[in-house]
């Protein structure tokens, strides 16, 4: 508005008797709303760790809230210059996770937040943590390693619907291709000639085609419209592909290594990882699947020593096993799977930190059906002098008072340390005072959830309800492989909390780091020391009291880098 129109509004506004923004009445208005406002800021699960925040972290987090603000008024307006999206887009902050992809990793808080200290990764499936154009290329130089698939693929429709795997044969033969009517089913063809002989493209296509089936695409994401069961369906049916991918031994060794190192590169200093155990492992050279799990947690447990005593390893803290069970398995299954896990347990005492049962709670069995196998499970490892905590996924649901929805409060019933993802929890008070009162944490997976379709965009995620309240909660990366992010680490997920979310901020950022590290299972611990152990924090004597004061030391080093580095940002200054 004009100056001289502006104050022209004014005048006429004095000769209405329209109160002036000045006047001593409407500041003590002012006043009193702020002081509001503040008073419920006092409530949030980041209160403190904004209380005790140096001045250098204070200016640290001015200036990442002064590059936010500035984005959004620039990069992230449809008159952007450099456009990287159709014309039909409405460019916003907060826009869809596929959509805005591309062009947040062109922007400053991405440099930013890439260099953060994530702390600890709580909340992520193994087999969803692969860089499928390494994994591939491994796959091109390993021996033996071949396609098998349910029948011929020959059509467009069979591309997409034709179920089919990677394997290790020695007697597969170069003269068959899968790509053609006489292919006989379950006939393993070398995947090297299985890539050169793919009609659309050769071994370039035969990789496009295998992204195409491993991973959600940005049109299967935006198409809400479907409903969550649609794309849990993709969703589900890319995890054995990818397993069977990773499971054999020369392969899969590699992946661990690559795994922690490319956490490590993103900040991400120790992982909980999870595995279902469904997909079969297979040791070097051999023709038979293994008969049981020791093999590939032997693996793994030697690869992440091994990375830890190198140079480029010697910051990263370790990673342990969450144990999964498919919550769709029968009685007898989940048994087997439950004693599995013991006997892992008791094999690798340092590796397996807990037990869970995956996939979609919606199709799924409920946890108070499953009660009488939980038990016996709690009965089992005391028979066997082992101690198994619960992890559980709860609450990832669109769900309100149905089955589950009310697994949220069988799974803290029961005990669990954490929830993963918790989406519902939201909507139950008498729960989320129970979450704090018990020092509960929430795994929270906003990406996982958007493109799984239980929300349209970040903007309309529930975890700030939570940060509201006072829940405590982490930031985690869930599958990304599958969810397009393309890379192994959390920054997306990161970036996409600090842009989507005004409350939040740096300051905020660093608290959810922060708490990933005070809610990490990196030990055994007792239920009365895991609780007590998290209430004391940085103040205890243990490994977590000392990881938290490592951590600290980083993010004090980084908000250092960030006043270094942008405080004297011509475009940052304020105006004279």
């Amino acid at each position: 508005m004009a100056s001289s129109e502006a104050e022209e509004v004014e005048a006429w506004a004095q000769a209405e008797g329209v109160p002036s923004l000045a006047d001593p009445f409407i500041q003590k208005y002012l006043s009193g709303r702020d002081a509001l406002v503040e008073q419920e800021k006092k409530q949030r699960s980041d209160y403190h760790f904004r209380q005790s925040l140096s001045p250098m972290a204070q200016e640290a987090c001015a200036i990442v809230s002064q590059i936010r603000f500035q984005e959004q008024q620039t990069l992230w307006t449809k008159d952007y210059e450099d456009s990287l999206l159709t014309e039909h887009v409405d460019v916003f902050p907060g826009m869809m996770f596929s959509l805005a992809k591309e062009r947040m990793e062109k922007s400053k808080l991405w440099q930013i937040v890439q260099k953060m200290p994530k702390g600890a990764l709580l909340h992520c499936h193994l087999e969803a943590m692969v860089d499928l154009d390494w994994a591939l290329e491994e796959a091109f130089d390993t021996e033996g390693v071949c396609v098998i698939a349910d029948g011929p693929i020959t059509t467009e429709q069979q591309r997409r619907k034709t179920g089919f795997s990677f394997t290790y044969s020695k007697s597969a033969k170069d003269g068959a291709s899968v790509w053609r009517e006489n292919y006989s089913a379950k006939s393993p063809i070398p995947i090297n000639t299985a890539a050169a002989d793919f009609p659309d493209g050769g071994k370039a296509g035969f990789i496009e085609w295998i992204r195409s089936r491993v991973a959600i695409t940005a049109s299967e994401h935006l198409s809400h419209h479907d409903g969550p069961n649609e794309i849990w369906r993709k969703f589900m049916s890319c995890f054995p592909i990818l397993g069977s991918l990773i499971y054999y031994e020369p392969i899969f060794r590699k992946f661990v290594r690559r795994l922690c190192k490319q956490l490590l590169d993103d900040g991400v200093y120790y992982v909980d990882m999870r595995s279902a155990f469904f997909t079969p492992y297979r040791s070097a050279g051999k023709e038979e699947w293994d008969k049981d799990w020791f093999n590939m947690l032997a693996a793994i447990e030697d690869e992440i020593d091994d990375f830890k005593k190198t140079e480029e390893g010697k910051d990263f803290w370790g990673a342990r096993m969450i144990w999964t069970t498919i919550r769709q398995f029968n009685k007898k299954q989940v048994i087997k799977s439950m004693k599995d896990c013991i006997d892992m347990k008791l094999e690798f005492p340092r590796l397996i930190a807990g037990y869970d049962l995956v996939g979609q709670e919606d199709l799924g069995r409920p946890l108070s059906d499953l009660a009488p196998e939980l038990f016996w499970f709690r009965k089992a490892c005391a028979e066997e002098g082992v101690d198994i905590p619960f992890f559980f996924h709860a609450g990832e649901t669109l769900g309100d008072g149905d089955a589950v929805d009310e697994n949220l409060f069988d799974a803290i019933l029961l005990g669990t340390r954490r929830i993963g993802h918790g989406f519902s929890l939201y909507k139950h008070p008498l729960l989320i005072d129970m979450v704090k009162e018990k020092k509960i944490l929430v795994e929270s997976c906003p990406v996982s959830n958007e493109v799984l379709r239980l929300c349209s965009s970040i903007m309309s995620h529930p975890l700030p309800a939570l940060l509201a309240r006072g829940v405590p909660c982490s930031l985690c990366n869930d599958d990304p492989t599958i969810l397009g992010q393309g890379v192994m680490g959390m920054s997306h997920d990161f970036w996409q909390a600090l842009q989507g979310w005004e409350n939040l901020g740096l300051e905020g950022l660093g608290s959810l780091a922060e708490n990933s590290v005070r809610w990490a299972s990196l030990e055994d611990y007792s239920s009365r020391d895991w609780t007590q152990d998290i209430r004391d924090g940085s103040m205890g004597k243990g490994t977590r009291a000392e990881k938290l004061k490592e951590w600290t030391k980083r993010w004090e080093r980084y908000c250092a880098w960030i006043v270094e580095e942008f405080g004297t940002d011509e475009n940052l200054e304020p105006e004279e």
